[in-house]
């Protein structure tokens, strides 16, 4: 993948699994989250815990969109890619895509709102995730400035 691109190995385990022994969607969703953190502490160098813990800025996702095309089973180890589709003033998307080997297998659309957690409102997305998403981004990403996801309170 590309250098705007933050790509997370994950093995498929037991707990993961439905009854039928193939990942239950909502896994898929907590994966997706453990993604986003790593995606802040390891690439963006913004403590993803200490954002939340202290900061207390929460990155709710209010929109989501998701594409399930083959089944992950118990074993084997997917690969979860993520790239940053656009930034606006409270607001970020990104695009997901889960791989087995060369073989798609889920791909989402997110996009994420920076919160305030004492008041549960959007806030501006603060300067020093602004600047590590702007580093981020690849140079032709385009900058959304209409953040419909703002006015929700």
């Amino acid at each position: 993948m590309n250098a705007a691109t933050f790509d997370m190995p994950v093995r498929i385990r037991f707990g993961h699994c439905d009854p039928a022994g193939i990942v239950y969607f909502p896994h898929y969703l907590v994966l997706t989250n453990a993604l986003v953190e790593d995606w802040f502490t390891d690439r963006l160098g913004i403590d993803y815990a200490h954002l939340i813990a202290q900061r207390r800025t929460g990155l709710p996702i209010v929109k989501l969109d998701c594409e399930f095309s083959r089944p992950s089973r118990m074993g084997e180890t997917v690969t979860l890619s993520l790239t940053l589709a656009s930034v606006g003033r409270r607001s970020l998307a990104i695009d997901i895509v889960c791989r087995c080997g060369d073989e798609l297998r889920f791909r989402a659309h997110q996009v994420l709102v920076t919160t305030s957690l004492e008041s549960g409102r959007s806030i501006d997305i603060p300067d020093d995730i602004a600047a590590a998403l702007a580093a981020f981004a690849p140079t032709s990403l385009s900058t959304d400035t209409t953040d419909n996801e703002e006015t929700r309170s």
